[in-house]
């Protein structure tokens, strides 16, 4: 909650510039993947849109350009499967990965 408060003050100062409040919002969610947990928790639970639209992006941000691996070590989440159900599993998935691919070289294509 006092990040909560902590932010509200920010954006109401009076001699804090655009620039001022996009550089601490920027700084506001760069914080312990635990600690952004809890205020996406406090935000939703607040139904304060502007902070929790910030704080889920950037766990969009952080898992994004990552692997499975590097996400879970981001995390701290153990992987529970044995090897054999995660082969299993990305096997029953797999057209969701064909699926991506194709997506990309689709807009790679016209992008570029």
């Amino acid at each position: 909650m006092t990040k909560v408060i902590e932010y509200r003050k920010k954006h109401l100062e009076e001699d804090a510039t655009k620039d001022i409040v996009l550089e601490f919002d920027k700084a506001f969610v760069k914080v312990h993947h635990l600690i952004l947990h809890a205020l996406i928790l406090a935000v939703n639970f607040l139904n304060y849109k502007e902070i929790l639209d910030m704080t889920c992006q950037e766990v969009v941000d952080r898992i994004k350009v990552k692997t499975l691996e590097e996400i879970r070590k981001e995390f701290d989440i153990k992987n529970d499967f044995t090897p054999e159900e995660e082969e299993g599993i990305r096997k029953e998935n797999a057209w969701a990965f064909e699926y991506f691919i194709t997506l990309l070289l689709f807009f790679v294509h016209f992008l570029f």
